[in-house]
């Protein structure tokens, strides 16, 4: 069939072709002739594309926007007052942003000229308006800020005194009056309060309120982390005196209700360092062959009773936060490392999940319920590793039954098309002054593995018993994720392929998990491992709780939850009371409000990861600060229109080295071939090529450290003296990095020709 007759079938594939281009364009809407440029029609077909719009405007699939575009039918956003939309802003490098207007749709971009004194994260009111090439916005109104404290350290600049905030989204210097400084001195860190700011030609001012000390100190530096993210340093008084005041012993009338599990053997496995143990497994042989096998959790639900000061604490942190040197926990010690702790050879209160297992790991029988338990032996992973790798002990048996049916329950969760790409922990020794001495990873092995399969199994059983209820599944806590991003899907073959690896599906998303893995095991122990497991997590959703149960993608399940971890996540927490309440013959809960504990304990653990990602850079900053001038050997990790990314194969540090200080030509980012390219010379840079490198410098406010490429015999290449200046704002594209830099940004100054620059200046051709 002809492209004229496919066109004229107004529900044919053309049809379908045109309307996804539309909607792809979002609420910026598309033109006519971007849509016959992208369905590579000619100016004779014209007509034939008018005619299939019509068809599909008729249907209210497409409407007309302002300027001859269109956009999809029930697209655009809500106008506000004055004819504004509501967005959230993104500020890149440049002072410039994006306005995210949470349809789906484009960006709208903001010139720094009509960011006005919006900031990063802020919800703005925005006047979209046609651009040059593109639709551009201006801010009309600040409608909230994202934050008005900040964290940073004190500068003094003649006569004044300003702010430079930690947060690397923050990228104003803050006025600090003389009134304002309340004790503070010039190198020291605080926590300041910005004020009202309306008057984008003047500077804005902020209040310290706190001096946190000179910075670059260890303690300083934690504490200003923990400040940042408005994370408590410790308890207040009434909650340390309300866990005091819980009774520490268990009667015998609380025993009689509960199912007695302390004459089976029971080990806990765990880090070394653990001091809140909250989950135990025991294992027996039944008279009939079989296993069983408990999945025994610390009862926190017993002892933080609902809307005591423990528990509205608790919720309010909602997990605990584990940084380089301290863990910030949810709970106060007397409950997290005593109480609760399934502490060996003490009697302890436990919700456990017991199931009935055959030699290939299947369930043919399972219990839940409130227990009590006593563990026969904690083991540190280091030990029980030994065990399985043929050392002698106590409890060996034990140890290698749970670990032969471990190896079952992975193997069937990754034959069932479980993703299998977590990386290692990069972890550190410090001194007894917090100075870090080694960074190193923490290496998963099959004792890991053992505990992870079984918390696993009970985590999705338990969320298994209440979703598939006769007569319907109650309100309940979910752990949930969603399908992958598409686009960064197509990047991760891309960059396979470039590898010479392909991502073999057939277009539907519950082939992907299976077609990765079989990529992750085909480049296992190459170089191109790291790199390419990195951008199969980036391509991943989020997992998040929810009270509306999607499943879990990454892990192959219909049904999972969070039951296994109680003393240091609040959802665990939640799932417990549940589950109580539930099997006790419990009405339905309040899903509104189980919904709203699930965005919060979400929000929560984003900022806690965040917090703990800050406290690493900062050890990798300051560990590097002790190296300048040292030159190693490391593979690039990531790239970007401003530089290159590279790990050290030693240590895991990364650093940057900027594309104008690459040696010899001028250097440009080309994002759909993933790779770094010398204009002139055609030298590439891919992800994963290894690289010697020499630690430049190091900015330990901000927690970074730039590289210089180093040549064959050792010496850094001098950077080239073109290509430093000016930022192409023109190719948006959403990510940024952790320096607080905006992804897909390549240098224009000294790029191209004499005409590509008349062109870039708005002088030559517009549209390209």
């Amino acid at each position: 069939m002809s492209r004229k007759n496919k066109l004229r079938r107004a529900e044919g594939p053309a049809a379908n072709d045109l309307l996804a281009l539309v909607r792809e364009a979002g609420p910026t809407g598309i033109t006519a002739q971007q849509l016959m440029l992208k369905l590579g029609l000619d100016k004779r077909e014209r007509d034939l594309l008018q005619e299939v719009l019509g068809g599909l405007m008729a249907k209210g699939k497409v409407e007309t926007a302002k300027r001859g575009r269109y956009v999809a039918g029930g697209s655009r956003p809500p106008e506000g007052k004055g004819g504004g939309m509501e967005a959230l802003l993104d500020i890149i490098a440049s002072g410039a942003g994006y306005a995210r207007l949470g349809t789906g749709g484009e960006d709208v971009y903001i010139p720094e000229h009509a960011v006005g004194t919006a900031l990063h994260g802020d919800k703005v009111l925005i006047r979209v308006q046609h651009g040059r090439s593109r639709p551009e916005g201006k801010v009309l109104q600040v409608l909230e800020r994202r934050r008005t404290r900040f964290v940073g350290k004190v500068e003094k600049q003649g006569q004044q005194y300003v702010l430079r905030a930690d947060d690397q989204k923050m990228n104003r210097p803050l006025l600090i009056p003389q009134e304002s400084l309340h004790g503070a001195a010039a190198g020291e860190k605080v926590v300041a309060e910005m004020a009202e700011w309306t008057n984008p030609r003047e500077m804005p001012r902020c209040s310290v309120e706190k001096v946190l000390g000179k910075a670059g100190e260890h303690e300083v530096e934690i504490h200003a982390i923990l400040a940042e993210f408005d994370l408590p340093a410790e308890f207040p008084q009434a909650v340390e005196e309300a866990a005091e005041a819980i009774p520490a012993g268990i009667n015998q009338a609380e025993i009689t209700q509960r199912r007695d599990v302390r004459g089976i053997t029971t080990l806990t496995i765990d880090p070394a360092d653990a001091k809140d143990l909250d989950d135990a497994l025991s294992v027996r042989k039944l008279p009939n062959g079989r296993w069983e096998v408990g999945i025994h959790i610390a009862d926190v639900s017993h002892y933080v009773r609902p809307g005591s000061p423990v528990d509205k604490e608790a919720a309010a942190r909602a997990t605990s936060v584990y940084l380089v040197d301290r863990v910030v926990p949810m709970l106060p010690e007397r409950l997290s490392n005593n109480l609760c702790s399934l502490n060996p050879h003490e009697d302890k209160l436990s919700f456990s999940a017991i199931f009935e297992l055959d030699g290939k790991a299947r369930v043919h029988a399972e219990w839940f319920g409130r227990t009590i338990m006593r563990s026969d032996q904690r083991f540190a992973y280091h030990e029980a590793q030994a065990l399985i790798d043929g050392g002698e002990g106590e409890f060996k048996e034990e140890v290698l039954t749970l670990y032969e049916l471990s190896k079952v329950l992975r193997k069937d969760r990754m034959d069932n098309g479980a993703l299998e790409v977590g990386g290692n922990e990069v972890k550190f020794r410090l001194d007894d002054q917090g100075r870090p001495l080694e960074v190193y990873e923490k290496v998963m092995g099959p004792a890991n593995w053992l505990i992870e399969e079984f918390m696993l199994l009970a985590n999705k059983q338990v969320a298994a018993s209440i979703s598939r209820r006769k007569g319907g599944a109650p309100p309940f806590v979910y752990r949930i994720h969603d399908l992958p991003d598409p686009e960064k899907v197509q990047q991760l073959r891309m960059l396979a392929k470039s590898f010479g690896h392909e991502l073999k599906t057939d277009g539907r998303p519950e082939d992907l998990p299976k077609a990765i893995n079989a990529l992750m095991h085909k480049i296992k122990g190459s170089e191109e491992e790291n790199i390419l497991k990195q951008l199969t997590i980036r391509s991943m959703s989020k997992a998040i709780y929810s009270t509306d149960n999607i499943g879990h993608y990454g892990l192959a399940f219909r049904d999972y939850t969070h039951f296994t971890s109680p003393i240091r996540r609040y959802p665990d927490l939640m799932v417990h009371r549940a589950m109580a309440h539930y099997l006790a013959g419990g009405k339905a809960l309040n899903k509104q409000a189980l919904e709203l504990s699930c965005v919060h304990s979400s929000q929560m653990e984003k900022r806690a990861a965040d917090a703990e990602r800050a406290s690493i850079r900062f050890k990798q900053a300051e560990y590097m600060l002790q190296r300048l001038g040292q030159t190693f050997a490391g593979i690039v990790s990531g790239l970007t229109s401003w530089g290159m990314y590279v790990e050290l194969a030693e240590n895991k540090c990364e650093g940057m080295i900027a594309l104008r200080d690459l040696p010899g030509d001028h250097y440009s980012f080309i994002q759909e071939q993933y790779t770094v390219v010398g204009q002139r010379t055609g030298r590439r840079f891919r992800l994963g090529d290894e690289l010697q490198v020499m630690v430049r410098s190091v900015d330990m406010e901000k927690r970074t450290v730039d590289f210089s490429l180093v040549d064959e015999v050792g010496i850094p290449m001098q950077p080239s003296s073109r290509g430093r200046g000016l930022w192409d704002e023109t190719r948006p594209y959403p990510a940024s990095d952790g320096h607080g830099r905006r992804k897909g940004f390549r240098s224009a100054k000294g790029t191209g020709s004499k005409k590509a620059r008349k062109e870039k200046s708005g002088k030559g051709k517009k549209g390209r």
